[in-house]
């Protein structure tokens, strides 16, 4: 009997020995990618906490040093600041617009491109420019387009369309339209902003998209046209169910990258004329005013109002379903 259970004991701890050894190896290699984490991500976000609670500005950065008195100060002036809340509902109007742009745009070019052709494949690669050119290009060449005084969009405007006057896309705050006999002020501006954000960023809808639409099984669209299912019906009620997911998924990156968007906003109009979204007001409070700590309180409170926002996506729009699972 005591020899039986030697002669088991051995190799059960081998066993153990080599799974200890696998999982200090799986460290090991996690290792590198932990340290950048920490040192790019965590610590960056900690030093964002200290400096939100710290009346502190650029020119005492060195003198206070990291640790300094504490206060509630900066999250009183934020909460307390008109600019604030304008700046958070033009960032919600932007997001929310720019994200249902993007992603329509996107659907209606995969589902264009759809079906084959000869060329689709250099339609389709050419869908991606406004995606992967640099963003200080697009940004120039939309600024060239529709410059009031030599800009293509107000010449063709003025000459073609009958315009009065030539329009400043990206500096005028808003003009007044008659709709109905009642007057509207159309903030011409946030819209030009709107507009170039789904123009760059519906490739990113597009590709997704397309990789799902080329995934979909072709027997239950086939099965519909048989029993004399329209074009729209077939889209409402085989399609886009099944595009419902990814659609979801994009929904989800596409309001957290535009909720932080600042590069092409700050190119296109330096927060001016109405377009002055979340980011841009934490960039002038921390360039044009130094002041650090407002900054980063800030900072801080735009992130606690995403972080809610997606709480509540999760727990309404993005819970799981019978059919998920």
């Amino acid at each position: 009997m005591s020899e039986r259970t030697i002669g088991t004991a051995g190799p059960r701890g081998q066993q153990r020995t080599v799974a200890q050894r696998d999982a200090r190896f799986g460290q090991l290699l996690l290792a590198p990618t932990l340290l950048v984490v920490v040192v790019v991500v965590v610590l960056p976000i900690l030093w964002t906490f200290v400096l939100a609670f710290q009346d502190l500005r650029v020119i005492d950065l060195r003198r206070k040093g990291i640790f300094g008195s504490f206060t509630l100060d900066n999250f009183a002036a934020v909460f307390t600041s008109p600019g604030f809340w304008t700046a958070l509902r033009t960032t919600l109007l932007f997001s929310v617009v720019g994200t249902i742009g993007s992603i329509g745009v996107g659907l209606i070019a995969s589902l264009a491109l759809r079906r084959g052709f000869p060329g689709r494949t250099f339609v389709r690669a050419s869908m991606l420019l406004p995606y992967v050119a640099p963003v200080v290009a697009v940004t120039f060449v939309w600024q060239t387009m529709l410059n009031p005084q030599f800009g293509i969009v107000n010449a063709v405007g003025t000459s073609v369309l009958g315009w009065d006057d030539p329009v400043a896309f990206l500096s005028q705050r808003s003009t007044p339209v008659s709709v109905f006999g009642l007057e509207i002020d159309v903030p011409v501006a946030l819209l030009t902003v709107m507009a170039f954000e789904i123009w760059r960023y519906f490739p990113f809808a597009f590709l997704f998209l397309t990789a799902r639409i080329s995934a979909l099984p072709g027997d239950l669209e086939e099965a519909a046209v048989v029993d004399g299912a329209t074009v729209s019906q077939r889209f409402r009620y085989v399609v886009f169910p099944q595009l419902l997911p990814t659609i979801a998924l994009l929904a989800v990156l596409r309001f957290i990258f535009t909720f932080n968007e600042f590069d092409d906003i700050y190119l296109l109009t330096g927060g001016a004329a109405g377009t002055q979204v979340a980011s841009v007001r934490v960039y002038d409070l921390l360039t044009a005013r130094g002041d650090i700590g407002a900054a980063s309180a800030q900072a801080l409170v735009l992130a606690g109002v995403l972080v809610v926002l997606l709480a509540v996506y999760f727990r309404f729009v993005g819970r799981p379903t019978e059919a998920d699972t």
